[in-house]
């Protein structure tokens, strides 16, 4: 099993340029993945899922695309479980 990096709510609004609200938007938009819960008060997105959607923002790809990458994101992260 490959070791996955998390990063917690700092980590993903450095590294995506985002506010917390728009990233909420981007959330409730389908445009970047849902976080994973890692205990009862604390959440992380894997820093793979991060990256990918920010090379999708960068290579110019549409919202549809990016809302199909998140959807394959998280279908393979349930997958994994």
């Amino acid at each position: 099993m490959s070791k996955t990096n998390m990063l917690r709510l700092p980590g993903v609004l450095y590294e995506s340029g985002h506010r917390r609200s728009t990233l909420n938007s981007l959330m409730a938009e389908g445009l970047w993945p849902k976080p994973v819960k890692l205990a009862p008060r604390c959440v992380g997105w894997p820093a793979d899922e991060v990256a990918a959607v920010n090379a999708a923002r960068i290579a110019g790809k549409s919202e549809d695309e990016i809302r199909r990458l998140v959807v394959n994101l998280e279908a393979a992260r349930a997958s994994a479980r």
